[in-house]
């Protein structure tokens, strides 16, 4: 990654390129769109389940912010502020679009370092219940799949959640445990697809 540098040679900072942004340094403002932008992409496509809709959301949502900087508060986390604005862009184009989509979360199909190589049968058990998984999110309203997303595929801290979803603490809690439930109870009416005692287990 690119950094800009002060003039001590030494990178900046997020709230020195924040800082450096809102007094109109371009540059700025594009630093803090390099080190952002993959989770934005991945935030507008959990919501509209299409790479295009997402791009366009993504793009639309980065000029708003630039012009909404003058409102960023001093001192916040600058990554939930920015997705905030993102997930409400994607969320007001997948309305006005009136479409129903399914929802392939491809960006949480890796899987994570140093996990063990399964046998091919339960390989192909963990990409069914992938499948499984996907299509229950996709069932679930868009502000359900995002704070779902943002605790088990972007982990986001519960506090950057509450800036992300501008809601409190506490309220990140219930809306969490809220989306889980209703996923569970989508995922139970499939489960016997996937074989006896296999389950997909979801904590909050």
């Amino acid at each position: 990654m690119r950094w800009n540098l002060s003039m001590g040679g030494r990178p900046l900072e997020e709230a020195d390129l924040v800082d450096r942004a809102k007094r109109g340094d371009v540059g700025a403002y594009e630093e803090l769109v390099r080190m952002h932008q993959d989770l934005a992409a991945r935030t507008a496509y959990v919501i509209t389940g299409q790479a295009a809709d997402a791009q366009d959301a993504v793009q639309e949502a980065l000029v708003k912010a630039y012009r909404a900087l003058g409102r960023f508060r001093e001192g916040a986390a600058f990554r939930p502020w920015l997705l905030r604005i993102v997930a409400n862009e994607a969320i007001s184009r997948r309305r006005s679009a009136h479409r129903q989509v399914n929802l392939a979360l491809r960006a949480a199909e890796g899987r994570l370092p140093g996990d063990a190589v399964p046998s091919p049968e339960g390989a192909a058990l963990e990409q069914e219940q992938r499948r499984e998984v996907a299509a229950a999110m996709g069932r679930l309203r868009p502000e359900e799949r995002l704070v779902i997303a943002y605790r088990y595929w972007f982990e986001l801290s519960e506090a950057e959640m509450a800036q992300a979803l501008g809601c409190a603490r506490g309220t990140v809690k219930s809306r969490l445990s809220r989306a889980l439930g209703k996923l569970r109870g989508i995922l139970v009416e499939g489960q016997a697809g996937w074989g006896e005692g296999k389950q997909v287990t979801l904590d909050a």
